[in-house]
């Protein structure tokens, strides 16, 4: 979801910066301690590691919801180009979510874009054991949408979504708005409205 259906990550870096600044912690080098990390191994990356695990829920929460009032007001303008039209154009190809995200988040998105009706399922990060890179929420999702691992395709942002998808036995479309390196996709796209997107799926469909 997050880089692929909306480009929500300035959000969540200013919803960090905002966050750990009321709390009186310097967020000069967030953008290189946040890399990778999710909302528990970030709080006890600045916090210190005997952070209980009430206090992790509590304060990651306090957080995405920061990072939803920032977004709200913004949420339209920040989807993928194209994103709306290439969701309409396979209308009748099964489709889900598969997101690390809190489901707060993934309703967030999918109920205020009204983008919803286009998912049979949504899984969240809060519906798995494991996070990406391990590949048990695309195997959920395959599960609940009931179609074989290979006969998946993946579209997703980043190197550790990649690897979840790859591992699953997935194909992978990058979708690399943000121009970093991503290495096993089948193909890359900067967004929804690039043709060679287009072609690939007309030839492997």
């Amino acid at each position: 979801m997050d880089g692929v259906i909306v480009d929500s990550m300035p959000f969540h870096v200013r919803a960090w910066e905002l966050y750990l600044e009321r709390l009186g912690m310097d967020a000069t080098d967030l953008n290189s301690r946040m890399h990778g990390k999710h909302n528990d191994q970030l709080l006890r990356d600045f916090f210190g590691q005997g952070l209980s695990l009430a206090e992790i829920q509590r304060m990651g929460a306090e957080k995405e919801a920061l990072y939803r009032e920032l977004m709200e007001p913004e949420l339209e303008a920040h989807l993928l180009p194209g994103i709306r039209d290439f969701l309409l154009r396979f209308h009748h190809l099964p489709k889900a979510v598969a997101s690390n995200a809190e489901r707060a988040n993934v309703d967030f998105v999918l109920d205020g874009a009204l983008l919803r009706k286009h998912f049979l399922h949504a899984t969240n990060g809060q519906q798995v054991q494991h996070g990406k890179p391990h590949p048990e929420i695309y195997l959920k999702t395959a599960q609940l949408l009931r179609i074989p691992t290979n006969s998946c395709i993946v579209f997703e942002d980043s190197q550790t979504g990649i690897d979840s998808a790859l591992a699953a036995g997935m194909r992978v479309v990058a979708i690399n708005s943000h121009r970093t390196t991503l290495i096993g996709q089948a193909i890359e796209a900067d967004h929804f409205l690039d043709t060679r997107l287009l072609l690939w799926l007309e030839q492997n469909l």
